[in-house]
């Protein structure tokens, strides 16, 4: 790209060379791996800095996969949005109409609730202990989702449905099941054939209980008695329909352009998707000014039009976003040596602005 004169003898360094500089900060604050991909106006540039694993000096790969973890919800929203454009089920049906007794609280909250975390459900999450010796101990267990939406039940609504925004996974676990109940398939066969299938997504996945990462990756890390502790292997069940799914920042760039540009959903419904809460609404959530469907409307240094999706996983933390006509996008992965602190969380921050805002 070329630069421009500033001042006697100085130039103005390139875009591409802003955004390295600003992810070699993320490195430095204790992150193990990056890997940006964005696209500004026509230009698209990728790139990386850290290791792919400690202890040795191979790159973070371009484009290597990695679990996306909370986006997996945006692909789960599009296939509900879908089946209410097929006339299945409306956004503000009962959960009780199509999944009768398995909340006791399902005659109050809707499935517009679920999808924007108004429902007021306890998110089942919260009733693990604080990941370190606790993921060392059940990394392989399998996790029915049943199981876990039965930990959120046992617990009283947190508020009246509607009334609030607090984000909870167990929202996503109880779609998950309304999706099959609707299509008599799991929403992992869903998401494959209305979307991955659909637009040709090569390398993204839904593992189930493979706990596997696919080569090319980056490993990801944690800290765990002093010791920076590989998780990259883990079973993803624990996440499931709330954060299951592995991809690559092609494949999530592709999965957005898709997203706004008609080729998934109607202009009705990329409008309910895209109409957010209240900003007064949305707490603890980084970057977050709004969160529709699945989606969030991200605050950035120019006050762009930007949507898209952060997420956490251990050993992984993954940013997705685009504005609505698709000129400015941007997909990460950051594989982690450390808890995802105050430092890490601002050097992330300004990192994304500069590759969205430059």
């Amino acid at each position: 790209m070329a630069t421009a004169a500033t001042s006697a003898g100085q130039h103005a360094i390139t875009h591409e060379e802003a955004t390295q500089r600003a992810i070699d900060e993320i490195v430095a604050t204790g992150a193990a791996g990056v890997q940006f991909r964005v696209t500004k106006e026509g230009h698209q540039f990728t790139v990386t800095s850290g290791t792919a694993k400690l202890g040795t000096d191979e790159p973070v790969p371009a484009d290597g996969h990695f679990r996306i973890s909370c986006i997996t919800k945006t692909f789960v929203s599009t296939v509900v949005l879908q089946l209410v454009a097929e006339g299945l089920l409306k956004l503000d049906d009962k959960v009780d109409q199509h999944l009768p007794e398995l909340l006791p609280e399902g005659h109050r909250i809707t499935v517009r609730n679920l999808l924007q975390h108004t429902s007021g459900l306890y998110n089942y999450s919260d009733a693990f202990q604080k990941p370190g010796d606790r993921f060392l101990r059940d990394r392989h267990n399998h996790y029915d989702p049943r199981d876990l939406i039965a930990i959120a039940t046992g617990k009283p609504l947190g508020f009246e449905p509607g009334s609030e925004f607090q984000y909870c996974n167990t929202n996503y676990f109880v779609i998950g099941l309304l999706i099959e109940k609707l299509t008599g398939r799991s929403y992992s066969t869903e998401i494959r054939e209305r979307v991955i299938d659909r637009l040709g997504l090569s390398n993204t996945h839904l593992p189930g209980d493979d706990e596997n990462v696919p080569e090319p990756h980056a490993r990801g890390y944690m800290q765990i008695g002093g010791s920076s502790v590989d998780v990259t292997v883990m079973n993803p069940s624990e996440a499931g329909c709330a954060g299951e799914i592995i991809s690559t920042t092609s494949d999530l760039d592709r999965f957005l352009v898709a997203l706004f540009d008609g080729t998934l959903l109607s202009t009705n419904e990329l409008s309910e998707m895209t109409t957010p809460l209240p900003e007064e609404m949305i707490h603890d959530l980084p970057m977050g000014i709004g969160y529709g469907l699945g989606l969030m409307r991200l605050a950035n240094d120019t006050d762009l039009d930007l949507w898209g999706h952060g997420a956490g996983i251990p050993g992984y933390a993954t940013f997705a976003a685009t504005t609505r006509d698709g000129a400015r996008r941007i997909q990460c992965s950051i594989t982690l040596d450390q808890e995802f602190d105050e430092a890490q969380e601002k050097a992330v921050i300004r990192a994304l602005n500069v590759a969205v805002c430059h």
